[in-house]
């Protein structure tokens, strides 16, 4: 293991984190607000940057596994320290809750422990949604756009940071990929702020909602969340974003050079339209019918929730724990798929998933016919083996965290819904689950400090797609 180099890119990445706490205490100081508890955090944090970032390496030379315990901890280390602003102002005071709150913006989860927070300082609110604008696209990638770090040895953190069962480069150099990642992320979340802008919301809260819909993280600066802005033209712009940015980034990438048909007749684009569509179609007719809504209302509000659940955002309209059961299943399904690989959602990924149903399909197949030669494709192309029996690996390894995080909240004496979809909501990196008390009207708070640590770990597992966390605890990842 390459320790030097790992002390120095993680001093790097506090650097950068401590730089980007400025931005809120400027924010805070325009409103009148005090910059006391950002200086605090950007000392706590700044300082053994520095120390970390002054460490020379002998070698620049990176392996798979040093990637990934930089990506790891690294994580970890900026979700220690963004806690900071938020008890030092007073806003969260315990250190728990506050380290949960960070680790959901950083992770884009949405989960919170705060049911009301409509007082909070100005600037100390920004700084909560602007995490989900920072760990959206990821601070590694953006450490690759602006500093020249490892060369193409780097494309080890991207791997362990970029979310997606495979990553690859859009242009032969990884620097030049990252900064045309990071353009197109900026692009959008610009694009999105004037639009709700000039729909009637606020500067502040078109910024910060763009922040958290390009994030796909789902905190509001309103403590009803969106039904707050009592507009059915800002739901829906929301909507379109939150679908956008669900999106596999290197179609935009494709669009941006006219590689257009390769980009619309994408598989797993197709795929998501279409499920996006069904399930929309589904909970309209279980609302019409069960709940005797009027069919327009119903497919707004359907639109609005799948929308927000299969981008893993979480923003909220209703509190859908009050739907019928076959709409919340069909929210739960959409839980477990999330976005696109490539994108700032969460979940299992919809290309890992087709992978595994196109597996699954081919090995019936190759038991019905065993002279047949069986291959999954995707866009016509072969599938590596080592991709599909990566994808395997990995819903396992989900399913089995998903069940044991569900059984250690239970300790707390929570009902199994309330504990498995707490525990599928942040290892998918959702937001609400399908429970009142976390819910869209709910919240965290009532789950001891135990079972917080649990599911802010659950939050890093699912954004960081488990292995970079996982590695951290295995002895052997730590000899030379």
């Amino acid at each position: 293991m390459n320790y030097r180099m790992i002390s120095r890119v993680l001093g790097l990445i506090l650097l950068i984190y401590a730089g980007l706490m400025v931005l809120p205490a400027i924010v805070g100081l325009l409103y009148g607000e005090t910059a006391v508890p950002f200086l605090k955090a950007f000392l706590i944090t700044a300082l053994p940057g520095g120390i970390l970032a002054a460490v020379r390496p002998k070698s620049k030379i990176m392996v798979t596994r040093d990637g990934f315990v930089i990506v790891g901890l690294g994580w970890i280390l900026i979700s220690l320290v963004g806690a900071v602003p938020f008890v030092s102002s007073g806003s969260i005071p315990h250190y728990i809750d506050a380290l949960f709150e960070t680790a959901s913006g950083l992770s884009t989860t949405g989960a919170s422990v705060l049911a009301d927070f409509d007082g909070m300082p100005r600037g100390v609110m920004f700084w909560r949604i602007f995490n989900h604008w920072i760990g959206g696209m990821g601070v590694l990638v953006f450490l690759m756009a602006v500093l020249p770090m490892s060369g193409e040895h780097s494309m080890h953190i991207m791997r362990a940071e970029v979310p997606g069962p495979t990553v690859g480069k859009l242009v032969p150099r990884l620097k030049r990929s990252a900064r045309i990642l990071y353009m197109i992320y900026i692009a959008l979340t610009v694009i999105e702020a004037v639009v709700l802008r000039i729909f009637g919301m606020s500067a502040y809260d078109a910024v910060l909602h763009a922040f958290s819909t390009a994030g796909t993280g789902g905190f509001s600066t309103m403590s009803n969340s969106i039904t707050g802005f009592q507009s059915k033209e800002i739901e829906t712009i929301l909507s379109v974003f939150m679908i956008l940015f669900g999106i596999n980034f290197n179609l935009y990438y494709l669009i941006l050079i006219g590689s257009f048909r390769k980009a619309f007749f994408n598989e797993e684009l197709r795929t998501y339209l279409i499920l996006i569509a069904v399930s929309t179609a589904l909970i309209t007719l279980g609302l019409h019918r069960v709940q005797q809504m009027q069919t327009a209302a119903a497919a707004h509000a359907a639109f609005f929730n799948v929308a927000s659940i299969i981008s893993t955002t979480g923003f909220g309209t209703a509190d859908f724990t009050e739907w019928p059961e076959f709409c919340k299943w069909v929210l739960i399904l959409l839980m477990f798929c999330g976005g696109c690989a490539g994108s700032t959602g969460g979940g299992m990924k919809l290309s890992r998933i087709m992978i595994l149903f196109k597996s699954a399909l081919a090995e019936l197949k190759r038991i019905s016919r065993p002279r047949n030669i069986v291959r999954v494709q995707m866009d016509g192309e072969r599938v590596a083996d080592e991709t599909v029996r990566a994808s395997s690996q990995f819903a396992v390894v989900y399913m089995i965290l998903l069940l044991l995080f569900s059984i250690l909240l239970s300790l707390d004496g929570t009902d199994i819904i309330t504990s498995f979809t707490a525990s599928l909501s942040c290892l998918s990196n959702v937001g609400p689950g399908m429970s009142a008390a976390i819910g869209p009207a709910g919240s965290f708070a009532f789950f001891s400090a135990r079972s917080k640590v649990i599911l802010t770990l659950a939050m890093l597992l699912g954004r960081l797609e488990i292995y970079p966390i996982l590695l951290l605890f295995l002895p052997r990842t730590w000899q030379r």
